[in-house]
């Protein structure tokens, strides 16, 4: 029972390290290669009046909710925002995918070479993980610890 009382104590913070892989991972292969970002957030069916601010902000996003969830003062709220622009990603796709005939990625790095199902699996995980760790957060009561 205290092993898994452990588990749970520590899970926010280690979807909370997953997220911030991702993030780190996702915004800097965008800025990578931003040109050719930038052209395919333009050929989006959806975006492609608002590609350059975009550009820049989605990028940006993922930095700052990188480093918010570093901190246990802010974990809590980036989980949230986290959450939110994963299932807004997600939207994103399955949309695109159901009305377009279209469909460029402007992904980045190994997550482009996933097919579009998988990465909308790939997706639904990491939605399902902060929901997860938000439960958890909002559930449990924080020990005092020195850690995180």
């Amino acid at each position: 029972m205290k092993g898994s009382k452990h588990i749970m104590f520590w899970l926010p913070y280690l979807v909370s390290i997953l997220y911030v892989i991702l993030f780190i991972y996702a915004a800097t292969s965008k800025l990578w290669d931003f040109h050719q970002f930038k052209i395919q957030l333009g050929q989006s069916p959806v975006l492609t009046a608002y590609a350059d601010w975009v550009a820049w902000l989605v990028p940006l996003t993922e930095y700052i909710l990188a480093f918010l969830l570093l901190w246990k003062v802010t974990r809590a709220k980036a989980l949230y925002a986290s959450l939110g622009l994963m299932t807004m990603f997600t939207t994103y796709i399955i949309l695109v995918l159901s009305f377009s005939d279209y469909v460029p990625c402007s992904c980045g790095g190994v997550l482009e070479d996933l097919g579009w199902t998988e990465h909308i699996v790939f997706n639904l995980l990491f939605v399902v993980l902060a929901v997860i760790a938000i439960v958890q957060l909002e559930a449990s009561p924080t020990p005092k610890t020195s850690l995180s």
